[in-house]
């Protein structure tokens, strides 16, 4: 199986290397690539780290840049750009554990975000610059592409279930009404409630609840303030917040929020768009949605995988 991996520990690293391939007149190879690959690996990581994925950018070969695929062309001087992504190793081990504890042999391990982005990004968008952001239940995906390539990768420790938890909370109610609170009744801002605030009611086996969709808004808005806080910081860090002519693309769970568009767009000052899963045929309307987009990337790096 191809198995996506997710958490907080989850560090994308740039790293440049280069390997001599020959004299003059050698023709570039498949293993040369690949060598000069692993020499991008050797970079200075944290504790206990597992490579997951090496993704390069471009390649130089003899001086000459921006070599998409060096493959047949000739000369003794190959150097790499790449984005290394890492987990910690402690991380990976059980979860290949887990999957053995189901008969499952990873075949690979892909990272959520990017498992998504190869579900709903064009090439077009990726190479116009975009980010996609991928709300999950307990983390936040963000995935950069930028001129075709790879850039930036990043996952924020906060996802859905912070905003059910916050509104269990604020609600003083128990979790399985606040998740009801959150899917029946929830909007990414006020402005899309017509005629304002008013009591909204909730039903959980015989029970039914009462709340306000102001206090509800309130509690929402806060953790969405947040959340979009630290995307934005993110962008910055790396120097394209508010510049990405492709916009955002929301994925996941959180992303089927009424009104996330409209938040994302204000928040990041960038076009934004709601994600479905795309390039399955066959594939039900039921799984047609952000929720998916993990699961349907999978399915096409697995694909991917077996066709190289």
């Amino acid at each position: 199986a191809t198995v996506n991996i997710n958490g907080a520990h989850i560090v994308g690293i740039s790293s440049k290397d280069v390997v001599a391939v020959g004299a003059n007149g050698h023709e570039i190879t498949k293993e040369d690539v690949e060598r000069v690959e692993d020499a991008a690996t050797v970079v200075q990581l944290p504790a206990n780290p597992e490579i997951i994925e090496v993704t390069p950018r471009s390649y130089q070969l003899d001086g000459q840049e921006n070599i998409k695929d060096p493959l047949g062309m000739t000369g003794v001087r190959l150097e790499v750009d790449a984005h290394v992504i890492t987990a910690l190793a402690p991380h990976v081990k059980n979860l290949e554990k887990t999957c053995e504890m189901t008969s499952t042999r990873p075949n690979t391990f892909v990272l959520s975000g990017l498992a998504a982005a190869r579900a709903v990004l064009t090439d077009q968008q990726m190479e116009n610059g975009v980010l996609l952001v991928d709300i999950g239940t307990s983390t936040t995906n963000l995935v950069v592409f930028d001129e075709g390539d790879l850039q930036h990768v990043s996952v924020i420790p906060v996802g859905g279930n912070n905003v059910t938890n916050d509104l269990a909370i604020g609600l003083k109610t128990d979790l399985d009404v606040a998740e009801q609170v959150k899917l029946q009744h929830a909007v990414a801002h006020s402005g899309l409630r017509r005629g304002g605030a008013e009591q909204v009611n909730v039903k959980v086996g015989e029970t039914e609840h009462e709340f306000s969709t102001e206090d509800i808004d309130m509690i929402v808005d806060a953790r969405l303030e947040e959340i979009f806080e630290q995307i934005n910081q993110e962008l910055k860090n790396i120097g394209r917040a508010a510049k990405l002519p492709g916009g955002v693309v929301l994925t996941g769970g959180g992303a089927q929020l009424k009104g996330i568009a409209d938040y994302a767009k204000q928040a990041l000052q960038l076009s934004s768009r709601v994600g479905v899963p795309a390039g399955l045929g066959g594939v039900s309307e039921e799984v047609s949605t952000p929720a998916f987009a993990v699961a349907s990337g999978l399915m096409i790096s697995d694909l991917l995988g077996n066709d190289s």
